[in-house]
């Protein structure tokens, strides 16, 4: 009996030391993470500044620093003025460090980019999709990844890639691309069978948002924000406290399959009337009868009639759509990327009237509209940046 109850308190012991250990590896990884995260989030700063914003002390601090300089992810770039005592040392990422692949899968031709810690794009490639749907488009998947492997920046840790359609993030799923043809495509095993890496795969919208989020203009941490991809196709990406929502099934923003127009043309995902065939850039060319987004551009901005009411027709259903999401949101800052922004200005304000007119007035009027600044690049730094949001553990050996 003293034999079996000896034998389980060692189980016992043995088991607090296990836990013990864990939660202090948990809780160095989150420093690293909370530090890691500070340096990232500035030009330049010092230790002493980290410990002050992420409330950790300037010893913890230093060792995590000790650690980042160790792994060449950070440098100390010189020293910042003094308020008091020794000049500080001023940190900094280290910018191609580390490299991550982001593709964009949205557009009629798909591109790839090496992109490294800074968003900085180093090496793009893009190949032509026409109807290579199905195994075509994923064989130029592969081409386009195997160029980018080839290149000469290393390490490259991880794949983000930003594809259209309904999307299980969690399992790397595309469960249903119309314009590709894939249905439940398990996208994200097959790559990382294929290149050993890290990936994550999301919807493209999404991914444009989470790019303009993070690498657009005059935006803040932690605000809430709608971004609208209009190109072959319109999706929504939205972000609550600066976090992706996705939604239960991770088809949150899928406005472009919701039918705004009874008995309205085929769509290609089954149902007629979808917004993507009115307000769409692959609609437009189509109903302006004309052979490339070009020449619906320059026929827009001569003044052709039927352009114009074309367009004004595209705008005005686009702009019920968010009215639709101001309702149902109440966000307030709306960004439009994608081809359909090069209508410009005048576009802009046709789809604003019509949002105006469709919302609630005291809830519209507080919503800002206004065009990305960073067009297709947008989708690639979004999935490349998905990566970290929360987790930078890909950028350490595995040892660590």
């Amino acid at each position: 009996m003293r034999v079996g109850v000896s034998s389980e308190n060692q189980v016992f012991k043995d088991l607090l030391l296990l836990m013990k250990k864990a939660t202090h590896q948990q809780t160095k990884q989150h420093n690293r993470d909370l530090v890691l995260r500070t340096i990232f989030a500035n030009d330049s700063i010092s230790r002493a500044e980290v410990a002050r914003v992420t409330n950790l002390t300037r010893t913890t601090v230093s060792d995590v620093v000790s650690g980042l300089l160790a792994e060449g992810l950070v440098e100390e770039i010189g020293r910042g003025e003094s308020i008091g005592g020794k000049t500080p040392i001023l940190l900094s990422i280290v910018a191609d460090s580390r490299y991550l692949i982001g593709l964009n899968l949205a557009q009629d031709k798909f591109i790839g980019a090496v992109v490294n810690l800074r968003g900085e794009i180093k090496e793009i490639v893009e190949a032509p999709v026409h109807d290579d749907n199905g195994e075509k488009a994923l064989e130029i998947v592969y081409q386009l990844l195997d160029q980018l492997i080839r290149k000469k920046l290393k390490p490259i840790v991880g794949i983000g890639v930003g594809t259209p359609g309904l999307v299980n993030t969690r399992e790397g799923i595309v469960v249903n691309a119309v314009n590709l043809e894939w249905q439940n495509l398990p996208l994200s095993q097959l790559l990382k069978k294929k290149y050993k890496l890290p990936v994550l795969v999301l919807n493209d919208s999404q991914a444009a948002a989470i790019g303009e989020y993070v690498y657009g203009s005059h935006h803040v941490p932690d605000e809430n924000l709608i971004v609208v991809n209009v190109i072959h196709g319109i999706g929504a990406g939205i972000l609550i406290n600066g976090r992706l929502f996705q939604g239960d099934g991770g088809g949150a923003g899928e406005i472009g399959h919701v039918v705004v127009q009874e008995n309205g043309e085929l769509c290609r995902c089954g149902q007629s009337g979808c917004l993507e065939t009115i307000a769409s850039a692959r609609a437009v060319v189509k109903q302006m009868k004309v052979g490339s987004l070009d020449e619906a551009i320059s026929s827009f901005q001569a003044g052709n009639s039927n352009a114009l009411a074309v367009v004004g027709r595209a705008g005005h259903y686009l702009g019920t759509s968010l009215a639709n999401l101001i309702g149902t949101l109440n966000i307030q800052k709306i960004v439009l990327t994608g081809d359909m922004t090069r209508f410009g200005t005048e576009w802009l304000n046709l789809v604003g009237a019509s949002m105006q007119t469709g919302a609630f007035s005291r809830m519209a009027e507080n919503t800002k509209l206004e065009i990305g600044t960073l067009d297709y690049r947008a989708c690639i730094l979004g999935a490349s940046a998905f990566l970290l949001l929360d987790d930078y553990s890909l950028l350490f050996n595995e040892e660590n």
